[in-house]
């Protein structure tokens, strides 16, 4: 049982001493102390704000009701990655963790059995940081019992990206805790893929020192699960930090990121695009707090819904006093195929200095009748004209890529799914 749903089975998972009685003294002590935030926070309920438009019982039941089936591996970066990390049934196969020049790859479990770690300094803290101004219970949760994760700790620039893929059947449980170490100067970029378990809650802790560089790419394709991540990650000066999610696949996914932009000249970027389709419910909750000089965000999400398909944005942008030269961006779009699906929206900006550029916009609406006809007059079928305009509403999203070969690729998956429907 990874969530409980009642106070009482919360504390007594919480306190149960197979969870936090690890070895390691900064293990137990961090894992003690989200036990007790996340047992006075208590577990979200649907008259939260953020969580009016996605339900979180179906994260917080206490038993697995979705049966994951093992899905072939997916294709789409086989030819381009060295450094592969596998999980079979939410347990990392530790004889897979890679030697990559420049970077150092560790399992949590074995981290937390030490006194002391890089990662002490990082695990569960920034997670901390994020539980203000909005609570954030299941992430706090998620450090306290997380047993399984990688950490990676980039010393110089990583030439090859690093893939973490999961693997995953029947009823599993899954909670894995990563861990994202850049150093000043050093660059790496981690790509995610499969899913962990029927039910998830994973949680990535990232931070990138001064001139460092992060990029994070993930692929969640797998159709019968629920999945709940949360990246929270703290930008040095000068650094930049840029994630992206295909969806297009999973029943309930929730995708939060919580960034803090804390030195100057830094940039963010969180983009996504997702593909929807039936009994499909997807939720992107971004919250970007700038508390530095010259700095610059980038939201950009994209959605095409179908047949009953609900998508969901919230996205906000805190600017803090003193955070002059502000840049922010935010753009969320859903594109309705039919008349039952939705998309809620609920951008936020939050401004306390007074030389800034921030922006947001989101619409939702159904395909362009006369771009479609054009399509057609050249003799191109309706379904393949459909697909044509899909991939183009969705290539500012996948544009936020900086790697063209991954961007590429990220292309190729998304036609070859449009194809395959």
């Amino acid at each position: 049982m990874v969530l409980p749903s009642s106070e009482a089975a919360t504390r007594s998972a919480m306190h149960d001493d197979g969870l936090i009685s690890s070895p390691g003294a900064w293990a137990k002590e961090v894992r003690q102390s989200a036990a007790e935030r996340a047992q006075n926070q208590g577990l979200p309920e649907r008259r939260d704000e953020y969580w009016k438009y996605t339900r979180p019982d179906f994260f917080v039941q206490e038993s697995v009701t979705l049966e994951a089936q093992v899905s072939p591996k997916i294709q789409i970066f086989n030819n381009q990655l060295k450094a592969e990390i596998l999980f079979e049934n939410a347990v990392l196969a530790a004889e897979t963790l890679p030697k990559v020049a420049n970077c150092s790859i560790e399992s949590l479990d074995d981290a937390a059995d030490l006194d002391l770690h890089w990662v002490s300094d990082i695990y569960g803290k920034l997670e901390l940081a994020g539980q203000y101004p909005v609570r954030r219970s299941l992430a706090a949760l998620n450090t306290a019992k997380a047993s399984q994760g990688v950490l990676v700790h980039a010393t110089g620039q990583v030439s090859d990206p690093i893939r973490i893929h999961a693997v995953c059947a029947g009823r599993t449980d899954a909670i894995i805790h990563h861990v994202v170490k850049v150093d000043a100067g050093a660059s790496v970029t981690l790509i995610e893929t499969g899913q962990y378990g029927a039910r998830c809650n994973v949680v990535m802790e990232v931070e990138v020192a001064d001139t460092g560089h992060f990029h994070h790419i993930r692929v969640q394709d797998d159709h019968e699960i629920h999945a709940l991540t949360h990246i929270f990650a703290r930008i040095g000066a000068d650094s930049t930090f840029k994630s992206f999610t295909m969806t297009s696949g999973g029943k309930m996914t929730r995708n939060e990121c919580i960034l803090e932009l804390i030195g100057d000249n830094s940039a963010v970027s969180v983009a996504g695009a997702c593909l929807g389709d039936n009994d499909f419910h997807h939720d992107d909750t971004v919250f970007i707090t700038h508390d530095a000089v010259n700095c610059e965000s980038r939201q950009v999400f994209k959605k095409v819904l179908r047949n009953g398909a609900v998508g969901v944005f919230q996205g906000k942008i805190l600017v803090k006093a003193g955070a002059q030269k502000t840049d922010g961006y935010q753009i969320s779009q859903s594109l309705l195929l039919d008349e039952d699906s939705q998309f809620l929206a609920k951008p936020e900006l939050e401004i306390y200095a007074d030389d800034v550029a921030c922006s947001h916009g989101s619409t939702c609406g159904a395909i362009d009748e006369q771009a479609l006809f054009y399509l057609r007059s050249r003799g191109i079928p309706e379904a393949k004209a459909v697909d044509l305009l899909t991939l183009s509403f969705m290539a500012q999203a996948i544009e936020e890529i900086e790697d063209s070969k991954i961007s590429a690729a990220i292309l190729n998956h998304l036609t070859d799914t449009l194809e395959a429907r």
